[in-house]
């Protein structure tokens, strides 16, 4: 296990500071705030320690309220909304500077043998092995982007991740539009053992990870590069996953992302994860704001 990836499980284990009230860390990200996986990913690790472990996740709906400071800590209430007997549920306030910046309402379900079962098949993708990773691919367009030190924010950023992109990211094309569907294969850049291999803190790294790159198809359709390029002004709004089969966060998953539409300043984005074997684990929808610069 590399120090990001450790560095990153250490951000997830909260601190239970009284009954149901959790604290978090923060730190820097490549946007002046709190990177919203963070956040969506704390918040369920703290929803998830007053849930029995026999009741994995199964679905969240997130809001996104105020931009969160990456300089000061983040207190997590979780209210017990309902315990019943298949499902419980749980709600998540993240105070900072004692303002809400983000809310969150998860349900978890016991496990259950069911007759009815169906999905859509896993779209072709190439193998992962044979594309470049982030440290092989970024440094080719670091002319691009905004910032002298853009780059270096992209890859301390990423480091605990290994994600591949199937094709080309928006900022490597800016200014050519380009169909609004993209893949990548992602995967934690090293195992989880010990106490930290359990399900639900696979979950809540798919749930990190799940915001890094579920816009990019809004981007692609108007050939914009993004945040890193500086062609776009842009934040999440909310965030909704559902998790569908067992899934490692530690093994390949393949990320199927398009955006059915954009206009008035918001743009959607769907994304389905896939195990490495062809199973469907995970769906994600999320809405952003996605407008051009002001000086346009």
């Amino acid at each position: 296990m590399n120090d990001a990836l450790q560095s990153l499980l250490d951000l997830l284990a909260l601190e239970q500071i009284e009954q149901d009230i959790f604290r978090g860390q923060s730190r820097a990200s490549v946007v002046p705030r709190v990177f919203g996986g963070q956040v969506a990913a704390q918040a369920l690790v703290a929803a998830g320690r007053t849930v029995p472990a026999d009741r994995p996740p199964h679905s969240l709906h997130a809001y996104f309220l105020r931009p969160g400071d990456s300089g000061a800590p983040i207190v997590y209430t979780v209210d017990r909304i309902r315990d019943g007997r298949s499902f419980t549920t749980r709600r998540v306030v993240a105070v900072q500077h004692g303002k809400p910046i983000f809310h969150l309402t998860a349900s978890f379900h016991a496990h259950e043998q069911a007759a009815l079962e169906h999905q859509e098949p896993m779209p072709a993708a190439p193998d992962p092995l044979t594309l470049p990773t982030q440290a092989e691919m970024l440094p080719r367009y670091a002319d691009r982007f905004r910032e002298p030190d853009m780059l270096q924010r992209l890859l301390e950023a990423r480091a605990a991740v290994d994600l591949r992109y199937v094709e080309e990211p928006p900022f490597a094309t800016a200014g050519t539009v380009r169909e609004p569907r993209s893949q990548v294969w992602f995967r934690t850049d090293g195992k989880l053992d010990g106490p930290e291999d359990e399900p639900l803190l696979h979950v809540c790294l798919v749930t990190y990870v799940s915001d890094m790159t579920l816009l990019d198809s809004v981007l692609l359709a108007h050939g914009r590069g993004g945040w890193a390029v500086g062609d776009v002004v842009g934040a999440s709004l909310d965030h909704a996953m559902w998790f569908h089969r067992p899934l490692r966060a530690d093994e390949w998953l393949l990320y199927d992302q398009e955006s059915p539409t954009a206009r008035g300043g918001r743009g959607l984005g769907t994304g389905r994860i896939f195990a490495a074997d062809g199973r469907l684990v995970a769906s994600v929808v999320q809405e952003g704001v996605v407008r051009a610069p002001r000086e346009e």
